[in-house]
């Protein structure tokens, strides 16, 4: 007896959308095709896309230390309620997962807790280099996270000799927040007291494209993989495209969907986050890496703060946004738009990540491959609204804002999980395998 059949829709199979059934047992796709044993429940996705299990490489879900904010349950709500099967989550919490205790008690912590998948980064320090050589085996491990920059968090690596030290120890691919930490320390004296709009003259695009040359120049001289994170600017698009190999790029659909400074003029503060939502020159060049394949993955750098900080007078303002439950809904609005291809979706969120980080039995449909899908509806128009934000945080900057394309069912390890907005079963995400 089967535990699973996904019916009369549209799959999404080598780059093409192929009209076959997909049987699931165990948790794992068990045939495709036309399909005639049994099965103990049937999914009918007539005019549905299936697509396999997307990704989101860059989540931030404040546990342990900012509870109020997040956590790992609530985040892991947000991400399948947006279609989003597995997540990667950030070490910048307090205290930070940056040894081998810290990062065991977080896998403890998601146990049982989270309803889609999950991965954690292992963050860097100044001084950790030796637990940074000792990560290839490390359970749920999925990377090494650097922060070039000072953001939320007490993870800085500023020093080129420090950063030096964690490519030279990195056993894993090295995840940066690419901002040059010198730059903003003499940029503040540009930062007006309670004017947003001064947020990315601060944190300039000379900040952002002279820490990310450094990060390539170090990482390609101990013959290194670097992920260089939440890419910004133009410069940094022109740059990268030049060294591609062992160095791969994200942007986030928010730096695809928003500019300065209408941004700024609409959400003041709650458009603030780290490296900076920049001018329409740099939203353009984003645009061009997309169309033309130049960056490797879509992260959301889903960030939460609480309203009652994020209305502080800037710059006591946190940096930092909510991203994962709206990734998909606002990109497949942009493929309805014709702005990239759904292929170029699924590299962006399913291929990519498991060739860059060594995913095993993901981002695939494979018989023998996981049973993660993400089942789409192409023609369903949604309005974002505040209210349905599963984040503890309670808000999105695209509150109010309509997209055509959305999840409509989230599977996870072969289990419905989330059907038409509604949250189902119990949460028994696991970590990834890589």
């Amino acid at each position: 007896m089967l535990d699973l059949i996904i019916k009369n829709g549209q799959c999404y199979i080598d780059g093409d959308l192929k009209n076959v059934d997909v049987a699931v047992k165990d948790g794992k796709i068990h045939q495709i095709g036309q399909i005639l044993e049994e099965a103990k429940e049937t999914y009918h996705a007539k005019e549905q896309i299936v697509l396999p299990g997307c990704i989101d490489t860059q989540t931030h879900f404040r546990e342990p230390g900012s509870t109020d904010t997040e956590d790992l349950h609530s985040g892991s709500r947000a991400a399948i309620v947006g279609g989003i099967t597995a997540v990667f989550e950030m070490p910048n919490t307090n205290p930070p997962t940056s040894t081998k205790v810290e990062f065991q008690k977080k896998l403890d912590l998601a146990k049982n807790r989270m309803y889609c998948n999950y991965a954690f980064y292992f963050g860097a320090t100044a001084n950790n280099g030796s637990e940074l050589a000792d990560l290839e085996n490390l359970e749920g491990c999925c990377g090494i996270k650097l922060f070039a920059g000072s953001s939320t968090g007490n993870l800085l690596v500023a020093e080129e000799e420090d950063i030096d030290t964690v490519f030279k120890n990195s056993s894993k691919v090295v995840a940066v927040h690419s901002e040059d930490e010198a730059v903003l320390n003499q940029n503040k004296k540009l930062i007006k007291n309670g004017d947003v709009h001064t947020h990315p003259i601060w944190r300039s695009d000379e900040c952002a494209i002279s820490s990310t040359r450094r990060i390539v120049r170090i990482a390609e001289r101990h013959n290194k993989k670097a992920h260089v994170l939440h890419i910004t600017t133009k410069q940094e698009i022109d740059f990268l495209s030049q060294h591609k190999g062992n160095i791969t790029f994200e942007i986030t659909p928010q730096h695809l969907t928003i500019y300065a400074p209408d941004c700024y003029d609409k959400l003041g503060t709650y458009a603030q986050m780290n490296p900076p939502i920049r001018d329409k020159s740099h939203y353009d060049r984003l645009w061009y890496a997309v169309k033309n394949n130049l960056n490797d993955t879509i992260g959301s750098d889903h960030a939460p703060h609480l309203k009652v900080n994020k209305d502080k007078e800037y710059p006591n303002s946190p940096s930092g946004m909510p991203g994962v439950q709206t990734l998909m809904p606002v990109m497949l609005n942009h493929i309805n738009d014709g702005k990239l291809s759904l292929n170029q979706l699924m590299n962006l969120v399913c291929e990519n990540p498991v060739k860059i980080f060594g995913i095993k039995n993901k981002g695939f449909i494979k018989e023998g491959y996981d049973a993660d899908f993400t089942i789409v509806d192409m023609n369903k128009t949604i309005e974002i609204k505040n209210a349905n934000i599963e984040s503890k945080c309670g808000w999105s900057p695209f509150n109010g804002d309509k997209f055509k394309g959305t999840p409509v069912a989230t599977i996870v390890d072969g289990k419905i999980k989330m059907r038409d907005g509604k949250i189902i079963g119990d949460p028994e995400g696991k970590p990834l395998v890589f």
